[in-house]
């Protein structure tokens, strides 16, 4: 039974709203235990799962590609260094490949704003006889990694 903590308290703690919490207990992202009384009871590790919700959100990550990751962790007791270590491997595989495509972006786009396209064999997004089509719809220069050459 997790006696620690009861909703309220966890609002507190995380900084989340109590609908916010229920929320992600629909979702499967906590499973609180309720006492004799119907209420609801979390673990201190319990904090950790929704700070790391929160982050993962911020981070462009939906709420589906979390759930998946924080299936990896055991809900009968509290994780482990070795189980977050476990979904750390996939969760920094994505945030690596989204660093480099944001980095890609910062530095090919950062004549784009006022560039008013005037000079368009150095634009980026430049895309002569429509060669980037073979790698697939969109601004493939900048979202695919290993293409910064645009010939």
């Amino acid at each position: 039974m997790k006696t620690g903590l009861s909703i309220g308290d966890l609002s507190v703690r995380t900084g989340l709203s109590v609908s916010a919490i229920r929320f992600y207990e629909t979702k499967g992202l906590v499973t609180p235990d309720r006492n004799s009384g119907g209420q609801r009871r979390y673990e201190g590790s319990d904090i950790r799962r929704l700070s790391f919700v929160m982050i993962a959100q911020k981070m462009g990550f939906t709420i589906e590609q979390i759930v998946s990751l924080l299936k990896e962790l055991p809900n009968e007791r509290t994780p482990t260094r070795k189980d977050w270590t476990k979904i750390s491997r996939t969760f920094r595989a994505s945030l690596d490949q989204r660093i480099a495509m944001m980095e890609r972006m910062r530095d090919n786009l950062d004549g784009c704003i006022g560039c008013g396209c005037l000079s368009l064999k150095r634009c980026a997004l430049y895309n002569p006889e429509d060669k980037a089509w073979a790698r697939g719809p969109g601004p493939r220069y900048i979202l695919d990694a290993g293409t910064d050459d645009q010939a």
